[in-house]
């Protein structure tokens, strides 16, 4: 629970849930336990910590909250009443009094997020050390800067000489170079993928702050030493050309078992094919062993035309088949974009670049009815779950390395854009449930919708199990955040919403329980 969708294969699944069933999560029994208020939008997914010693107040159960504001809060994570009515620790870096704040939108010439832009990504933990990695961004009397933080789970202290002021420079003539050299603009750049932590290194991915950003910009990869802060690598996606921005809908950067970490790019500059640097529009293969070098890519031989109409491969996370724990092989590894093709990869040969035709294991044409995917599937049990923007849920069978055709099952939902990133709780191989958190276009404002709608939907069906508008307003949670994603830990489901961090589980009281459900939906046509 320690990162975005829980492992570095990013696949989404909790094996390890025992409280929650298909059994008891419905209206009786399930439902909103309590909120937490924060001071400003939460776009980064929850991060959940067991037995964390706070000095002072005991042991804990923590879950951790980043926000645009530029703030950090410890939670308890089971409980809102007496002392923890307040959070555990909270850090802020920023100082309006000395003119620190959060990156104002106007200054980014985006709305994508707004009115502020202070920490986007989901932050990292390394339970080992007791440290969590995050990134903020602020605004500093007129500059601009980016710092990677590490601090101490159980205070909220900066730890190994902490922060780093992220910088970095490589060779190249493209978009907004000078004297030959691409340096790295911490205003121009937003660090929108999730952290990851990999052999003792913090990956770091950057993209722009939304389509409507005219200035220059580049896809970059970095790493830092987890002990020391210390840059180890640098990796440009377009040295020589523009854009191709890892942003991934807030997807992690992924991870095999050898070290090799693997990201998605967007829109931009791709020359690989005639001996170029620029890899945009491509899925890559890093060797972390070797600088980030890269040692294996996939482009579709449609690239031009797809960044020609803004159709990023880069919109959808990757997804690492889990069966990279085992020795069988080959291994596999799934990918989707805006143009709504599902490309299966062996990650021993990806494919590279062929100009007429995909030289990978399989692509699914049309696979979400044109819709675009932005955000992350889920794996569980040989199958695969996507919800692309405007479109059902759809479920698809993999068998015999092969992913079928056409889904076995699809929600009766609709889910509205962006549409979702789901995610998997279950005891090992049973009780799956299927979790969903729907952006909720009806009202809202100043980069957020109406109240976000939890789903909990049956995982080999796609049949409803639970949804927060069944009990009236009793389970109604905060203004709904594009690109959120929850987490399921210990019986609880947490999530972050514009105002707030909201978290579910079994009623503690039968009298407070609603029996009378089946108010309408309102975040989505039938």
């Amino acid at each position: 629970m320690q990162t975005y969708h829980y492992d570095n294969f990013r696949d989404g699944a909790n094996l390890q849930e025992r409280i929650l069933t298909p059994g008891n999560v419905n209206a009786d029994s399930f439902g909103k336990l309590f909120t937490q208020p924060v001071d400003g939008q939460i776009y980064a997914q929850p991060l959940e910590l067991q037995d964390v010693s706070i000095p002072g107040k005991g042991q804990h159960g923590v879950v951790y909250v980043a926000t645009e504001n530029d703030s950090v809060y410890a939670f308890d994570a089971d409980s809102n009443s007496g002392d923890n009515s307040d959070p555990l620790w909270q850090v802020s870096f920023i100082n309006p009094s000395k003119g620190i704040t959060p990156i104002p939108a106007k200054d980014v010439g985006a709305n994508s997020i707004y009115p502020q832009v202070g920490i986007t990504s989901t932050p990292v933990i390394d339970a080992g050390s007791g440290t969590l990695y995050v990134v903020a961004a602020t605004k500093e009397n007129g500059k601009y800067f980016q710092r990677l933080h590490a601090l101490d789970v159980a205070t909220g202290a900066e730890k190994f000489g902490g922060p780093a002021v992220i910088q970095a420079s490589v060779h190249g003539t493209g978009w907004g170079s000078k004297n030959g050299s691409v340096s790295f603009d911490a205003l121009r750049e937003n660090q929108r993928a999730a952290l990851s932590l990999v052999n003792g290194v913090v990956y770091i991915g950057w993209a722009s702050h939304g389509l409507e950003t005219k200035d220059p910009y580049h896809g970059w990869v970095m790493g830092y030493d987890a002990a020391t802060l210390n840059q180890t690598a640098i990796f440009n996606v377009t040295p020589n050309g523009a854009q191709g921005g890892v942003w991934q809908s807030g997807g992690g950067i992924a991870a095999d078992l050898s070290g090799n970490i693997y990201f998605v790019s967007g829109n931009g500059t791709f020359d690989v094919d005639t001996n170029g640097t620029d890899y945009g529009m491509s899925f890559v293969k890093l060797d972390a062993t070797n600088g980030l070098s890269v040692s294996d890519y996939f482009t579709p031989f449609n690239e031009a035309l797809l960044s020609e109409y803004d159709q990023d491969f880069g919109s959808g996370g990757p997804l690492l088949f889990p069966d990279l724990a085992t020795t069988v092989k080959p291994h596999f590894a799934v990918a989707a974009g805006k143009n709504s093709v599902i490309y299966l990869l062996n990650l021993a040969h990806m494919g590279e670049f062929n100009a007429h035709q995909n030289n990978v294991v399989e692509t699914i044409e049309n696979a979400f009815d044109g819709n675009p995917l932005m955000g992350t599937p889920a794996f569980w049990q040989q199958k695969l779950y996507f919800a692309a923007a405007s479109d059902h849920l759809r479920i698809f069978q993999y068998r015999n390395g092969l992913i079928a055709q056409n889904p076995i099952a699809t929600s009766d939902q609709v889910f509205p854009a962006p549409g979702a990133s789901p995610v998997i709780s279950s005891n090992a191989g049973t009780d799956g449930i299927l979790w969903v958190l729907a952006f909720n276009s009806h009202g809202g404002g100043d980069g957020y919708g109406g109240p976000a709608v939890l789903l909990a939907l049956n995982p080999t069906t796609a049949d409803e199990l639970y949804d927060s508008t069944q009990a009236g307003s009793r389970d109604t949670p905060g203004p709904s955040i594009k690109f959120a994603t929850p987490v399921v830990a210990n019986g609880k489901v947490y999530f972050g919403t514009a105002t707030e961090l909201d978290v579910f589980g079994l009623l503690p009281d039968p009298a407070k329980r609603r029996a009378a459900i089946g108010q309408t939906h309102t975040y989505a046509a039938r």
